[in-house]
């Protein structure tokens, strides 16, 4: 259920180990990278963070050279990127990690024309998933209702043996599983109420050329609002700027661009968007809640029905982490499938999958239990939440130019490394003990030159 990037991604596995799989996708796929309605995010900032990058060449042999050649962006990090953070700009040291960030139409496309061409999988286009059928014991397949033609309304039945929940963070599987008498998952939540708006632009010169390829202002407690620009594969950059519950930021173009002037702490990308022509209007999206659905947990709930996806676990789109997450997924369900030492029943294959989306949620979920005006059943901080916090404070009060304590922090938020590799000794060292570095006072132009 699902044709975005976690119900491919998903399909190609299991094509491994059935005769046929089906994808059922709400929308008709366009020729070529187009948006779809179905992806309402899509027109905004995607980031492919290392950790997806590592999980699609596993999956999808060469896939990286394809998205090179497509002309995909690939950003050093920190050295191609003006960032500022809680009053400091990072220093641009020289490239500890890369991340993609073309487009989510182009990355998309390219892994559909992969997937598509192997022979066992079938797409059912155009086509909504309106119910399960089976029972509480196991899932037997899902009514299928036709969007558009001369059976427009129409309903069928489709028999399976397995049904895959890809449809992301609007599923409607709680619904569903009730109606047959099953029990749904229960729902961790955490909703700081964040906004966005993106807006296209051309950069003529300035700032965004060059050595530098973007620039981004990252939110915390103290600075809620953020925003930034990333460059695409067409040579335009995508702005986007973010703000909390009741200062959403405008989708009319001039309030775009007086929101940014007005809330960003620093007017260098107002001034480069002065000179800078825009292409497209502004457009917004406000669905931004953490949601982990707890499908692990015991309950009465069917055999032959597995979530994955936003269908599973969604994050605060401001971290970039749902590409990675939806391909990591991919790689546990491949894992979880081939592994000889435990037979491959739906609750195990459902831990893997969840498992796979752990650290990003620790990551997304911690930072924001700390935002002014969380809500949520996941929201309230613990006594280890806030030990936790007070380290990783430290830690990022640090990362922004100190090379040790940067490399550990960036293989983290990249999906790369463990959280426990931030205590290793030599940064719990660097963390405790070692003052801060100085950090530039004003934007830097250039990165650094690597030491001798």
């Amino acid at each position: 259920m699902g044709g975005s990037l976690a119900g491919l991604l998903a399909a190609y596995v299991l094509a491994e180990h059935a005769d046929r799989v089906t994808l059922v996708e709400r929308d008709r796929f366009e020729d070529g990278a187009g948006h779809r309605s179905g992806v309402p995010q899509a027109r905004h900032p995607h980031v492919l963070l290392e950790g997806g990058q590592l999980a699609l060449e596993s999956l999808l042999p060469g896939f990286l050279a394809e998205l090179r050649a497509a002309r995909a962006p690939r950003v050093g990090m920190p050295s191609d990127m003006v960032q500022w953070q809680d009053g400091r700009w990072f220093r641009r040291l020289p490239t500890m990690s890369h991340i993609y960030t073309g487009s989510r139409a182009q990355l998309e496309e390219l892994v559909r024309r992969r997937v598509l061409a192997h022979p066992a999988i079938d797409v059912v286009e155009g086509t909504d998933v309106v119910g399960f059928l089976g029972d509480a014991s196991r899932l037997r397949g899902v009514l299928l209702r036709d969007r558009s033609g001369a059976s427009r309304g129409k309903e069928r039945v489709f028999e399976a043996d397995l049904v895959v929940d890809a449809s992301g963070r609007g599923t409607k599987a709680r619904q569903w599983l009730e109606a047959i008498g099953a029990e749904a998952a229960h729902e961790e939540t955490i909703d700081t109420g964040l906004a966005y708006s993106s807006r296209v632009y051309r950069g003529k010169s300035g700032v965004l050329d060059g050595d530098t390829r973007g620039y981004y202002v990252y939110p915390s407690p103290a600075q809620t609002h953020a925003g930034g620009a990333l460059p695409l594969e067409d040579g335009t950059h995508l702005v986007i700027v973010s703000g909390l519950r009741d200062d959403e930021p405008p989708t009319d173009d001039e309030q775009f661009v007086a929101y940014v002037k007005k809330r960003l702490p620093h007017p260098l990308l107002h001034r480069w968007m002065d000179e800078a022509e825009p292409v497209s209007s502004a457009f917004g999206y406000r669905r931004t809640a953490n949601i982990r659905r707890r499908y692990d947990l015991p309950g009465r709930r069917p055999a032959g029905f597995l979530a994955t996806g936003d269908a599973l676990c969604t994050f605060n789109p401001v971290y970039g982490q749902g590409m990675a997450v939806a391909a990591m997924s991919a790689v546990a369900l491949r894992d979880a499938l081939a592994d000889p030492r435990r037979t491959p029943t739906t609750r195990r294959v459902q831990e893997a999958l969840l498992e796979a989306s752990q650290q990003a949620w620790d990551i997304s979920a911690g930072a924001d239990r700390f935002m002014p005006g969380a809500v949520g059943t996941a929201a309230a901080a613990g006594p280890a939440d806030r030990a936790a916090n007070w380290y990783l404070q430290r830690v990022m009060e640090r990362y922004l130019a100190d090379p040790l304590v940067g490399s550990a922090f960036r293989a983290v938020l990249d999906l790369c490394a463990p959280v426990t590799s931030l205590f290793a000794p030599s940064v719990v060292r660097a963390v405790l003990f070692r003052p801060l570095t100085p950090t530039p006072t004003e934007p830097p132009t250039a990165p650094e030159e690597p030491a001798v």
